[in-house]
């Protein structure tokens, strides 16, 4: 029981870091992500198992995880409130040609950030977009004018 009541609490202060990081952070993974990945993966492996090495508490952890994802899963998709805080909503970072600086400092976005997403869209410029919004995946999407 121990170590069900430590992957619930695991699986939240997770899924509560990932929200605080942000979703651009999310949706790049570069060398230091990487890096920081396998060493938050080693940490809560030791803070979940302890000392024990069992088969027996691998399955209890790993059962409390899966059943925390669907649960979330389910909770996001039958309520629209918890699908806010679970998974975020989309962000205007565009409109009308015009960047919205608000938006953008709220999510840690710089222009270069946003100049480099259009050009890999094949968009020349700013004034280019009628709106530009950045999904709750990370990921950005243009709308042309």
């Amino acid at each position: 029981m121990d170590i069900a009541l430590r992957a619930v609490f695991l699986y939240v202060f997770v899924v509560l870091l990932l929200r605080v990081m942000g979703r651009r952070e999310l949706s790049s993974l570069s060398a230091v992500d990487l890096v920081l990945l396998i060493v938050l993966r080693d940490a809560l492996q030791q803070g979940l198992t302890q000392d024990d090495y069992s088969v027996t508490g691998a399955v209890i952890a790993v059962s409390t995880i899966a059943a925390m994802q669907v649960g979330s899963s389910y909770l996001s998709y039958r309520s629209r409130r918890a699908r806010r805080v679970l998974e975020g909503e989309p962000i205007v970072i565009v409109q009308a040609g015009k960047l919205i600086e608000r938006n953008m400092k709220r999510e840690r976005l710089t222009e270069d950030e946003i100049a480099e997403e259009m050009r890999a869209q094949q968009i020349g410029s700013v004034q280019d977009v009628e709106w530009a919004i950045l999904e709750s995946d990370g990921n950005m999407s243009f709308i042309p004018k």
